[in-house]
C-alpha cells in the first residue's frame, strides 16, 4: 500500500464525504508537544515536536504496514510513512510559525524525525525543526495552527512546552485555545475558500512565548 501524507488522507475524505463536509470542521486530531533547543549564547536554534495523532488517521494511514504480522508496529515498519508525512507538512509550514524580534522565523528540513506506535497503533510523529536563523536571546514566541482549519492541532496542556539547556531566567508562557471550541467550529465552503478562513482558524491556535531576561 502507498504511504499515506496528510494530503492524500485529505484528498480521500474530499472524495468519501464530499467537498463540502471535509471542509466544515476538522477532520484529523493532533496533540502536540514541543522542546525549544537553546544554543550556548541563550539563542533558540530548533523545536522538537512530538505530535500525538487522533485514532481515525493512525489506522488509516498504518494500513497494511504491519510487515510481520505479529500485531506490532516499530519503528523500522513506520519509517517510510515518517519521512512521507515530515516532506508533505514541508507544504504546510509544519503548521508552525516562530517569531523573533519582529520577524517570522524560517525553518530547514526536519531531522531526526521517526514514527512511533503505542499499545492501541495510535501513532506519534517526532521530528525537529532547526532554525534556518538562530532566535537571538530575548523573546520568541511559537504558534501552531492549520489555516485551513483542516487540521485540529494544540498542546496537550500548559505542559506541553519545555525548554533544552536554557539560560537562567527563561520562562515559557503556554496559552491554550478554549476548550472544546476548535472541535465544534464550523466553517461554510465559502469562507474555507475566502482570506477570512485563516483569521477564523488562528483563533483555535495553540501559543507559546518565551521571555529570557
Amino acid at each position: 500500500m502507498a504511504m499515506i501524507s496528510f494530503r492524500a488522507f485529505l484528498t480521500a475524505l474530499f472524495v468519501l464525504c464530499g467537498v463540502a463536509a471535509v471542509r466544515a470542521h476538522p477532520h484529523v486530531w493532533v496533540v502536540a508537544k514541543a522542546e525549544l533547543v537553546f544554543a550556548p549564547d541563550g539563542g533558540i536554534v530548533a523545536i522538537k515536536h512530538a505530535w500525538t495523532f487522533d485514532e481515525m488517521y493512525s489506522a488509516f494511514a498504518a494500513q497494511g504496514l504491519d510487515k510481520d504480522k505479529d500485531g506490532k508496529l516499530t519503528r523500522e515498519e513506520l519509517a517510510e510513512l515518517a519521512e512521507v508525512n515530515v516532506t508533505s507538512l514541508k507544504e504546510f509550514d509544519y503548521f508552525s510559525t516562530g517569531r523573533a524580534g519582529g520577524a517570522d522565523m524560517k525553518f530547514n528540513d526536519p531531522v531526526d524525525y521517526w514514527l512511533e506506535a503505542d499499545k492501541d497503533k495510535i501513532l506519534t510523529l517526532h521530528f525537529t525543526l532547526p532554525l534556518k536563523t538562530k532566535a537571538p536571546k530575548g523573546s520568541f514566541s511559537l504558534e501552531m495552527f492549520d489555516p485551513a482549519f483542516f487540521i485540529d492541532i494544540g498542546f496537550a496542556d500548559d505542559k506541553a512546552i519545555s525548554l533544552l539547556n536554557p539560560p537562567p531566567g527563561c520562562v515559557a508562557d503556554v496559552q491554550l485555545p478554549n476548550q472544546g471550541k476548535a472541535s465544534s467550529g464550523t466553517l461554510s465552503e465559502s469562507m474555507a475558500n475566502s482570506p477570512g478562513a485563516a483569521a477564523f482558524a488562528s483563533q483555535f491556535a495553540s501559543r507559546v512565548t518565551i521571555k529570557c531576561k
